[in-house]
C-alpha cells in the first residue's frame, strides 16, 4: 500500500523482512510454538542481516534509522501470522535494548550494544510486577546503594524474553519518592537473579515469558542505567516507541487476518454459493478494512511527528487505545467468518485471535490509554 511517509529504501526494508519472515520463520515457527520460544540462531541470524539495530549508533552496528524507519520494520515483521516471534523481536528491539541506546553511558554502550544489535545478546525490560502493571509508579522493586554496589530486591511478572535473555533492563525503587525509580543493568547469571518460573499464556506461545526474581542481587554502581531517581521518566519516554511498536503489530495482525478471511470466503461453498456472496459478509469484511487503513495512517502520521521531534504523547496513547481494540474488533470477526475451522489450533486465523487479544492489554491497557489522552485536553 503506498504511502507519503515511505521511501524506496523504506519498500526495500520491507521486502528484506519479508524475504526473511518467508524462508526463516513461517515454515518453522509452529515447532517454536510447541517449544515455548524462539532459537537464539534465528535472532542472530536477523542481526547478521542488520534487522536488530535499524535506530542505533553506527559506531556500534547500527543503522541511525529514524522513527518513520522502524516503524516500517516494525509493520513488515508483523506480516508473519506468529505473534511470539514478532514480540520476541520487538521487545528486544523496540521496548528492552532502547533503554541502553537513550540512558546508557558511553562505557555501558562499549561494553553490550554491539551485541545487542548483532542478536548476541537478547534484551528484556523487567518493570511490570505482581501488584504493578501500567501503573509503573507502583512498583515495590527495591534498590540500595552499599558501597560501590546495588542491592536489588523484589519480584517482576510478564517479562517478554524472560527465560531467554542475556541481558535485563530493570526498574528499581532507589528513595521514598512515588515516582523516585531508577533502571539498572542486569546481566543473566548474576548471584541471586533468578527466573521465578516460566509462564503459559493463551497467545504468543513462542514468546518466552517469566517471573524474575531478585534476592539480594548485587550489580557494581557503574550498572546504574542513566540517572539515578529518573528511571520513571525513562520508562514513560521509551513507551512512546513500544506503543507505536505494538500499534504496528495490531494494524499487522488486522492486514493479515483479513488477507486469510478474503481467501477463505471466496472458495467456501455455503447455501448453494459462496460466503462471498452474503452480503453482510462483503459489507463488514469492507468496513473493517476501512478501519484498519485508517489506522495505518494515524500510525505512520504519528512516527513522522516523532521525526519531526514533537511531542506526541497524547497522539500515541489514542493510536494504542485505538489499535488494541480495533484487532480484536478484526480477528474476531475474521474468526467468526472461518466458521468451525476458525477454532482449530492449526489455522493462522486460530492464532491470530489467540495473538491479539493480549494487545488491549500490553503496553498500556486500554483504559489506560484513554486516561492519558483525556488529562491532555
Amino acid at each position: 500500500m503506498e504511502s507519503i511517509y515511505t521511501t524506496p529504501e523504506h519498500e526495500q526494508l520491507r521486502e528484506q523482512v519479508a524475504r526473511f519472515i518467508a524462508k526463516e520463520v513461517e515454515p518453522h515457527a509452529p515447532a517454536w510454538e510447541e517449544q515455548g520460544f524462539v532459537p537464539r540462531e534465528v535472532l542472530r541470524r536477523m542481526g547478521r542481516a542488520g534487522l536488530l539495530g535499524l535506530m542505533y549508533e553506527s559506531a556500534y552496528g547500527g543503522a541511525e534509522a529514524d522513527a518513520l524507519t522502524n516503524l516500517v520494520f516494525a509493520e513488515a515483521l508483523s506480516q508473519s501470522t506468529f505473534g511470539g516471534f514478532i514480540i520476541t523481536v520487538l521487545v528486544h528491539t523496540d521496548m528492552a535494548s532502547p533503554h541502553l541506546h537513550h540512558a546508557g553511558s558511553a562505557a555501558q554502550k562499549d561494553r553490550y550494544l554491539r551485541q545487542v544489535i548483532s542478536g548476541e545478546s537478547i534484551t528484556a525490560v523487567a518493570i511490570t510486577e505482581p501488584g504493578a502493571g501500567s501503573d509503573v509508579a507502583g512498583i515495590r522493586t527495591t534498590a540500595r546503594r552499599e558501597g560501590n554496589e546495588w542491592v536489588l530486591n523484589g519480584t517482576k511478572m510478564f517479562i517478554t524474553n524472560g527465560v531467554h535473555a542475556n541481558l535485563y533492563f530493570a526498574a528499581a525503587k532507589t528513595g521514598s519518592g512515588k515516582r523516585d525509580m531508577s533502571m539498572f543493568i542486569v546481566e543473566k547469571g548474576t548471584p541471586g537473579f533468578s527466573v521465578g518460573r516460566a509462564l503459559k499464556k493463551t497467545g504468543w506461545l513462542s514468546s518466552d515469558t517469566a517471573e524474575l526474581v531478585f534476592d539480594n542481587v548485587r550489580v557494581p554502581a557503574e550498572n546504574l542505567l542513566g540517572e539515578e531517581g529518573k528511571g520513571f521518566y525513562s520508562v514513560m519516554k521509551n513507551f512512546q516507541t513500544e506503543r507505536i511498536a505494538l500499534a504496528a503489530m495490531a494494524v499487522g495482525h488486522c492486514q493479515q487476518a483479513l488477507r486469510l478471511t478474503l481467501d477463505y470466503v471466496r472458495q467456501r461453498q455455503a447455501f448453494g454459493g459462496l460466503l462471498w456472496d452474503q452480503q453482510t459478509i462483503r459489507q463488514r469484511l469492507s468496513m473493517l478494512d476501512a478501519k484498519t487503513r485508517a489506522a495505518r495512517q494515524f500510525m505512520y502520521h504519528c512516527a513522522w511527528r516523532v521525526t519531526q521531534g514533537h511531542d506526541i504523547v497524547q497522539d500515541v496513547s489514542m493510536l494504542k487505545a485505538l489499535t488494541g481494540e480495533l484487532v480484536n474488533e478484526v480477528v474476531q470477526t475474521c474468526q467468526q467468518f472461518h466458521g468451525g475451522m476458525g477454532y482449530i489450533r492449526e489455522t493462522a486465523v486460530e492464532r491470530l485471535w489467540r495473538d491479539a487479544r493480549v494487545l488491549a492489554i500490553g503496553g498500556g491497557a486500554t483504559e489506560v490509554m484513554l486516561e492519558e489522552v483525556a488529562k491532555r485536553y
